[in-house]
């Protein structure tokens, strides 16, 4: 516990007026910039967070969660200064009128922040030690921080940068700077969505047990509804910057008594999800804060609105029977005898050509020179890789950062060379690939229209033929020609998704490349982005290599998953037997530590190992819970365990050498 015992720990989430931590009355938040419309960003808030209580606040991009988690730390922009009335209270100090020195005061004792990206807070040029005991006031109460944090062997990882830490280590130093001071409320505005499944559950444990052993009440800013089943208390759903529902988490996920929620627990990808049919998803656009409409801001998405819905936006009321429940839904009285929406038709059957394999790599392995210990040395990104991907099958790679899945991807791609093996292609056959930020691979100063036609410029087609191909590739990926003289800065992160979909497909590859295209966005548009490859592989006949550390994605979007550790691909079958059977420890970790509501996260023990370093033997060994003495000193070797699946575990080595002696 810290010296200094602010809060008992012992005391259950308390959320009466005396002991509100954090309290938001009718907050409105408005951008105004010269030359642009209006942006509202938030239409009214009310929020209250008691002591020891873990919110979350859950929406899609846009919805205002990071307008008012700056509202809260108080650090909202000063030019241009937005238009804001309302009060945020952090335990009675008004962080929207209070004098700067106040605020700062508040900030630093009383508030904690966690955000998306360490390393866009970490200073790159300070040792990780250095700014911890900024925060801390002590080496010895960093070190202290940084154990409680999870951090290894934390005296000496004081002593580096923060880029020689992992994503994983850098997310636990950031948390160990906010519960420096023991500060009343932690606000982490989205701390998991670019980590692993295994290093987020590792991450949602941890703030459940800061809260537990700290007394401190978190605001988890998340687009996820599994993460905040995890950890979350009670959550508050926004949209179109006002409050459409909140109550307990588990009621809100098992009954939501909004149609937003609702339409966002059946846009999730889980491990349950119907692979037979597309996924759900909600249509339409979230609305633009730009163009606030005059009543529901949901209405237009919303299959039960009436004319009632257009005229004013609703205000959140109490849902009867159901204690610190509310939602702001005109129709709320029919929402819990609504039956369940009808599910889409059956996917057809592939266009698969049956001419034998399009890929094969054989032995392949990727060395990269790299300065590490003071010394340059070589890093085996790749050891010895074997796939082969029919033409017109979709194979998932599936792995933890490191694993060596983008290195792969780039290799099929012929963006860097391998060290040795082979990488052979059927014929003639041209890989396209979609990269995860699909604004960064966006040429920002060009159209639509250019970015495409670019594509086409080897065809030689006429300015009709042109025009005709860009649109129907438009129309396949699910976008219109509203789209076509806009920049990507004015479409939305869905929207650029699809036009790099677009581009890599005018012209139908063979091979389609993605590297993590979904795992930055909400769950409606991920759940489109996969639909649409299952549809275009369908019509177009296309092979898909499909790299992802989420492996409800993979299930849903591939016929077979590879899963790779440390430059290895250590079990590979069939998508269903892979993730409803896992044989390997690692894919096993991986599949538990998946969040799902109403199920308990686990993930492997410990960290990854350093890939300049690499263990002897089996390289899963260090975190294996079936580890035995000969997997240091001895690497496994495939084992099929059925038609097309295949494991790397001494275990099943042993089994099979049993059952053959047996026989």
């Amino acid at each position: 516990m810290p010296p200094e015992d602010r809060r008992d720990p012992a005391r259950s989430p308390s959320t009466g007026p005396d002991s509100a931590i954090l309290t938001v009355q009718d907050l409105h938040v408005t951008f105004r910039c010269p030359r642009r419309p209006d942006a509202y960003a938030l239409r009214g808030v009310d929020l209250t967070i008691g002591r020891g209580e873990i919110v979350g606040l859950v929406g899609e991009s846009g919805s205002g969660k990071s307008v008012l988690a700056s509202c809260v730390l108080g650090l909202l922009p000063e030019h241009p200064a937005p238009a804001v009335t309302g009060r945020v209270l952090v335990k009675g100090a008004d962080m929207l009128t209070s004098p700067e020195t106040r605020r700062r005061a508040v900030r630093r004792l009383d508030l904690g922040s966690v955000f998306q990206d360490p390393m866009s807070s970490l200073d790159p040029t300070m040792r990780v030690g250095r700014q911890v005991v900024e925060a801390a006031g002590s080496v010895e109460e960093a070190v202290r921080l940084l154990t409680a944090a999870g951090i290894p062997d934390a005296e000496s990882r004081m002593r580096v940068y923060p880029h020689e830490l992992s994503g994983g280590l850098r997310q636990r130093v950031m948390i160990a700077m906010a519960v420096a001071g023991n500060p009343a409320l932690i606000v982490a505005d989205e701390p998991t969505t670019a980590l692993d499944v295994t290093v987020q559950a590792q991450i949602l444990r941890l703030l459940r047990r800061l809260r537990d052993d700290f007394g401190c009440s978190v605001l988890l800013i998340t687009h996820d509804l599994g993460v905040a089943s995890q950890v979350c208390d009670r959550l508050v759903v926004l949209y179109g910057g006002r409050l459409a529902e909140t109550g307990p988490t588990a009621l809100m996920l098992s009954e939501p008594r909004h149609p937003y929620t609702a339409s966002l627990l059946r846009s999730r990808i889980s491990l349950t999800s119907d692979v037979a049919r597309p996924l759900p998803t909600m249509p339409g656009e979230p609305p633009r804060p730009t163009r606030p409409l005059p009543g529901c801001a949901f209405a237009p998405r919303c299959d039960l609105r009436t004319d009632d819905c257009e005229k004013a936006p609703p205000e959140p009321r109490p849902v009867p029977g159901e204690p610190g429940r509310l939602s702001a839904c005109l129709r709320l009285d029919e929402l819990a005898d609504r039956p369940a929406a009808p599910g889409s038709a059956s996917w057809p059957p592939n266009a698969v050509s049956g001419r034998g394999p399009l890929l094969t790599l054989r032995n392949v392995h990727q060395r990269f020179r790299v300065r590490g210990q003071g010394r340059h040395v070589r890093l085996s990104a790749l050891s010895g890789v074997d796939l082969t991907v029919e033409a017109g099958e979709s194979v998932a790679i599936v792995g933890e950062s490191g694993s060596g899945k983008s290195t792969l991807l780039r290799a099929v791609a012929g963006l860097t060379p391998v060290s040795s093996g082979a990488i052979d292609l059927d014929g003639d056959a041209r890989p396209q690939i979609v990269f995860q930020d699909a604004g960064a691979s966006l040429t920002p100063w060009l159209s639509v229209a250019t970015l495409l036609g670019e594509r086409l410029s080897r065809l030689r087609l006429s300015k009709a033929e042109t025009r005709r191909r860009i649109a129907r590739t438009l129309t396949l990926v699910g976008l219109g020609d509203d789209v076509l003289h806009a920049k990507p800065g004015a479409l939305s992160g869905g929207q650029r998704q699809r036009v790099a979909m677009a581009r890599a497909i005018i012209d139908p590859p063979e091979l389609l490349l993605c590297d993590e295209p979904t795992s930055a966005l909400d769950a409606s548009r991920a759940a489109g982005v996969l639909n649409q490859i299952g549809e275009l592989r369908r019509e177009l006949g296309m092979t898909v290599l499909f790299v992802t550390h989420d492996l409800g994605a993979a299930r849903v979007v591939a016929d077979r998953i590879a899963v790779m550790y440390l430059g290895r691909v250590v079990e590979i079958g069939p998508a269903d037997v892979v993730v409803g059977s896992p044989a390997h420890p690692y894919t096993q970790a991986l599949v538990s530590a998946i969040p799902e509501p109403g199920r308990a996260i686990a993930a492997p023990a410990g960290e990854a190992p350093d890939p300049l370093r690499p263990p002897s033997g089996c390289r899963f060994r260090t975190r294996c819970p079936a580890v035995r003495a000969e997997c240091a000193s001895r690497a496994p070797a495939p084992v099929r365990l059925d038609a097309g699946h295949l494991v790397d575990c001494l275990l099943y080595e042993e089994r099979a050498t049993a059952g053959s002696a047996a026989s």
